[in-house]
């Protein structure tokens, strides 16, 4: 969904050496990092730099990422043990809807997920958020834009159902779909407050209401 590249791969590439980042903790975080290289300590010291609401410590990598960047670095798979630690860590850490009810506006949920700004230095702060899930996922018909990077969500609900549990399981995985996947490319839209709990209930709205054009 939202690609927010300089979170994803500032986390998962920039910071990839670095274990954490962060101002003056960046270039000393990276100086006592045994995957960091003398031109990276280097880069991370003197080429990062605050501008506007987009912060260097914003690199602070959670343990997932770290973890998930050393292995890919070293080249070897995570243990298995360690990503099971991992993802049922995320899953403790859901938030559902108090209310309990998961659907929004379906129609609020389309231009969320047509909306790539948010975050960036750029944009204004205190406006919403777009999740851009049409920049990785297909979700509606006949729109060529749609990326392809993530799974195919056209007709979500009417393939799978709107039962409690896919209600909940579909909640998770935006939430944080580091939940299901230790070492997954998805944005956790909800545990980094990428959007907000209302958003959240739109876009499911869009996944799951048999009148949204994802099911139809």
């Amino acid at each position: 969904m939202k690609t927010f590249a300089f979170l994803a791969s500032a986390a998962l590439g920039a910071a990839v050496l670095a274990g954490c980042a962060g101002d003056q903790q960046t270039a000393s975080a990276a100086a006592g990092n045994p995957f960091a290289t003398p031109s990276f300590r280097g880069i991370v010291q003197h080429d990062f730099a605050d501008k506007g609401q987009a912060k260097v410590s914003r690199l602070k990598q959670t343990q997932a990422q770290y973890e998930c960047s050393k292995y890919d670095y070293l080249g070897k798979p995570m243990p298995e043990a360690l990503a099971k630690s991992l993802e049922a860590k995320a899953q403790a850490a859901v938030v559902y809807p108090a209310d309990g009810k998961y659907l929004g506006d379906w129609k609020a949920g389309l231009k969320i997920a047509e909306n790539g700004k948010g975050m960036q230095w750029s944009d204004k702060p205190g406006t919403p958020n777009g999740g851009n899930c049409l920049a990785c996922h297909h979700v509606i018909a006949n729109d060529p834009s749609q990326g392809n990077i993530g799974p195919d969500l056209y007709h979500y609900a009417k393939l799978r159902g709107s039962s409690e549990a896919m209600l909940k399981y579909t909640w998770a995985r935006i939430y944080d779909s580091g939940a299901f996947n230790a070492c997954s490319y998805m944005p956790p839209f909800g545990a980094h407050k990428i959007l907000t709990q209302q958003q959240l209930k739109d876009v499911m709205a869009l996944l799951m209401d048999p009148h949204s054009p994802v099911n139809q």
